[in-house]
C-alpha cells in the first residue's frame, strides 16, 4: 500500500480508526459553562448588585476558562512533543516549534483573556464601583475572551468533522455514528456562540424596544452573518435551526431556573425589595426565522451567493420583524407574560416597581410610521450585508481541517 494521500496540502491518515479527541468535548463543555455562568451573573448584578472576585458566577466562567486552556494547552504540547509526523502535518505550526488545531489555538487565547479580566474587573469595581453597562473594559477583555473560546470550540469541531470525511470506508458505521454526534457537538457551540452574540447586544433588544426599529437593525447586522456561517460551516439541512434551538433552549433554562434560588439585594439603593433571583430576558424569536431560512437555503440552494444572500437576507427580515413585533407587544403589556415561564415581571432592585413604563412602551419608544419604515430600510441593508458576509465566512469554515 502506498503512502497516505495528501488532502488541502496535509497527510491524512485515511486507514486510522476514526474517533473523537477529548480536547473536542472539553472545549464544548467549557464553552458551556462561560456562557451559562456569564448569564448568572448577569442575574447577579440585577438581583445582589455588587460581586466579588470569587462570586459563584465568577467561578463557573472561570472553570470554562481553565478548562479551554489547559485541554487545549495539553494538545498542543502534546502534538509538539509526542505527536507522529501524521498529527504534525494535519496541525498549524506556530513560532516554527508548536504544533496546534487552529481550535485549540483560539481557546488558549481565550483562555488568556478570560483570566487576565479577572483582576482587571475586581480592580474596576474597587475604583469605580458598579458596572452600569456589560461593556465596561473589563467586561470587553473577558467577553472577548469568551468569543475566542467559543468560536475555538466550534471550529474545532468543524476541523475533526471535515478530517472524518477523509478516513477509510471499512470504518462507515462508527464514522456515521461519530459525525451524528460532531453535528450535535458543533450545534451547541454555535448556539452557545450565538447566546453570547445576543448577550453582546442584549441592552439594545430588550422587550422594551420591540416597537423601536434599532432592534430589527441591530438584529440585522448581527445575527445573520452567524446564522448564514453556521449554515455553510457543516452540510446539515437544519444546522441553523439546531443551534438557534440551542439558544433558545440555554435562555428558557436560565431563565426558569436561576429564580428558583433566594437573593437579596446588597447594594442601595434597593427600591424593589425581591427574595429571589430575578431571571434574564425572554429569548428573541430566532427559531422562527432559522426555520425559514434552513427551508430557502435548501430550496434554493442552486442559486450562487449574491442571489441567495439577497432571498435570505430579505426573508430574515421580514419573517424576524413580523414575529418579534407582535410577541413584543404580549411580553411587554399581557399580565399573561407576567409569570415564571416568560418572565416580564422580573425587575431590578434599582428600579421602583411602580414606574408607569414597567409594562407598557413608553412614549420615547414608540415610533410614526415614516420613521419605523426609514428604520426598517436600513435594518434590511444590514441584513443583506450581514448575510452575504455570512455566506462568504462560513465557506471559509468549511474548509477548515487543522
Amino acid at each position: 500500500m502506498g503512502p497516505p494521500p495528501e488532502v488541502g496540502g496535509r497527510v491524512v491518515p485515511l486507514n486510522a480508526s476514526p474517533d473523537i479527541p477529548i480536547y473536542i468535548y472539553a472545549t464544548v463543555f467549557a464553552s458551556f459553562c462561560v456562557i451559562t455562568g456569564l448569564i448568572w451573573d448577569i442575574c447577579w448584578h440585577m438581583s445582589i448588585g455588587r460581586d466579588g472576585l470569587l462570586s459563584p458566577p465568577h467561578l463557573v466562567i472561570y472553570l470554562g476558562a481553565v478548562v479551554a486552556g489547559l485541554f487545549s494547552g495539553f494538545e498542543i504540547l502534546r502534538k509538539t512533543f509526542w505527536g507522529n509526523d501524521l498529527e504534525k502535518s494535519a496541525s498549524v505550526k506556530i513560532w516554527g516549534f508548536f504544533y496546534s488545531s487552529l481550535g485549540s489555538l483560539f481557546c488558549v487565547w481565550g483562555a488568556l483573556s478570560m483570566l487576565t479580566s479577572a483582576p482587571f474587573d475586581d480592580w474596576w469595581h474597587n475604583t469605580y464601583g458598579l458596572d452600569v453597562t456589560i461593556l465596561s473594559p473589563p467586561h470587553t477583555v473577558l467577553i472577548l475572551g469568551i468569543i475566542g473560546i467559543q468560536f475555538g470550540a466550534m471550529i474545532s469541531v468543524i476541523a475533526v468533522k471535515n478530517q472524518l470525511k477523509l478516513r477509510s470506508a471499512q470504518f462507515f458505521d462508527k464514522k456515521k455514528a461519530l459525525d451524528k454526534t460532531l453535528f450535535w457537538l458543533f450545534a451547541l457551540s454555535a448556539g452557545f456562540l450565538l447566546t453570547i452574540w445576543y448577550t453582546l447586544l442584549s441592552e439594545e433588544l430588550g422587550r422594551m424596544r420591540m416597537h423601536r426599529s434599532s432592534l430589527y437593525i441591530f438584529s440585522s447586522a448581527a445575527f445573520p452573518i452567524l446564522l448564514m456561517a453556521v449554515g455553510r460551516a457543516v452540510r446539515h439541512k437544519w444546522a441553523i435551526t439546531a443551534a438557534t434551538g440551542v439558544y433558545t433552549l440555554l435562555m428558557l433554562l436560565t431563565l426558569w431556573i436561576i429564580p428558583l434560588f433566594p437573593a437579596e439585594p446588597k447594594l442601595g439603593p434597593i427600591l424593589n425589595h425581591i427574595d429571589h433571583y430575578q431571571g434574564f430576558q425572554f429569548p428573541l424569536l430566532l427559531i422562527i426565522p432559522a426555520i425559514a431560512l434552513d427551508f430557502l437555503r435548501h430550496r434554493y440552494g442552486y442559486m450562487n451567493d449574491w442571489k441567495l444572500a439577497a432571498l435570505l437576507g430579505s426573508a430574515f427580515l421580514l419573517v424576524f420583524f413580523l414575529f418579534q413585533w407582535f410577541f413584543g407587544s404580549f411580553l411587554m403589556e399581557s399580565p399573561y407574560a407576567r409569570n415564571w415561564f416568560f418572565g416580564s415581571h422580573y425587575w431590578y432592585f434599582g428600579n421602583s416597581p411602580d414606574w408607569e413604563y414597567r409594562y407598557k412602551f413608553g412614549p420615547w419608544m414608540v415610533e410614526t410610521m415614516p420613521e419605523l419604515l426609514k428604520g426598517l430600510g436600513i435594518a434590511l441593508i444590514a441584513s443583506l450585508i450581514s448575510t452575504r458576509i455570512g455566506l462568504a465566512w462560513g465557506n471559509w469554515m468549511h474548509k477548515i481541517q487543522r
